[in-house]
Parts: structure tokens; C-alpha cells; sequence
């Protein structure tokens, strides 16, 4: 069972949608980060062609890429290192929504994401590179997450929602 956080998570949430063409981010209060389901709905209540990106980062520790559309079950997630879901509650309910178990005995030294590895395909970024970013152990989950927006197309606008973060 993971060990639950400190009361307020360091983190965000930032949300992309593309509508005709156009991508806009904005970024969620950080009171969503208290849950999944929390992030899931509010990246479902984003306009969007083809739905909305969730886009969490947990105290620079890992990342979890949600798609979410307006309506139904339609819910796809990557966790970009399911070790975390030994340590983290939130990493831990994505691993359960996953279906997918992580222990200590499966957990060894070696990062791995679990999930969607497809999520961002057919918005540009296929399995294999979105994969090679999460490998790279020399990027915080902050900067992985930069560099998805940029390959997405959507660098500028990701770096002005970071920009109206809270410090």
C-alpha cells in the first residue's frame, strides 16, 4: 500500500485542448491533485477536439498523462514510472484504475511506465519517443512533461500556464 503524502502535494495540473487547430492550456486548481478521479473530471470538462490532455506532475517525482472526452468512460492514462504507486496514493490509484499491480517484488531498480503508451499517437508523439523521454533519467517529471508539449506543439502555451503557477 502506498504511503500517503504530505498534506499539500507539490505539484500541477495543466490541461491541453486543440480546437480547430489551436491549442490552449489552462491550468487546474490544486485541489484536484487531492485524486485521480478529481483530475479526470476536470480534464473531462475541457473543450477539445477528440477530448482533453491532463497533464500532473507530482513534486518533480513522475507524471501521469490523462485523455479524457466530454462524456462516458472514455478515460486513457499514462504513469510514467509505476514505481511511484509504491510511495505516492495518487500514482497508486492510477495503478489501480490501470489494473495493474505494483509491489516491492516486482519493484527493482528500474523505472517503467505503466499505461497508455500510445495516449499521444495520433496527436504526433508515437509510443517509442514518448517512451525514450521517460527514460531519460536526467529529466524531473516537470521537464518530461515540456518536452511532450513541445514535440505536441504546444510548448508556448504549456509555458504560460507554468508561468501562472502559484510559488
Amino acid at each position: 500500500m502506498a504511503v500517503a503524502e504530505e498534506d499539500a502535494v507539490d505539484g500541477f495540473a495543466i490541461t491541453a485542448s486543440r480546437e480547430s487547430g489551436v491549442w490552449r492550456c489552462g491550468v487546474l486548481p490544486l485541489a484536484v491533485l487531492e485524486s485521480v478521479e478529481s483530475c479526470v473530471r476536470a480534464t473531462r470538462q475541457q473543450p477539445g477536439d477528440g477530448g482533453a490532455l491532463g497533464l500532473v506532475n507530482i513534486s518533480d517525482e513522475f507524471f501521469v498523462v490523462i485523455r479524457a472526452s466530454g462524456g462516458g468512460d472514455d478515460v486513457r492514462l499514462l504513469l510514467s514510472d509505476a514505481t511511484a504507486a509504491l510511495e505516492w496514493d495518487f500514482a497508486a490509484d492510477v495503478a489501480q484504475r490501470l489494473d495493474e499491480d505494483v509491489d516491492e517484488d516486482t519493484a527493482d531498480d528500474e523505472l517503467w511506465p505503466i499505461g497508455d503508451l500510445g495516449i499521444l499517437e495520433d496527436l504526433g508523439l508515437p509510443a517509442g519517443e514518448l517512451r525514450m523521454i521517460m527514460d531519460d533519467v536526467d529529466l524531473y517529471a516537470d521537464e518530461m512533461l515540456g518536452l511532450i508539449a513541445r514535440r505536441l506543439g504546444f510548448a508556448e502555451e504549456f509555458a504560460h500556464a507554468l508561468d501562472t503557477l502559484p510559488r
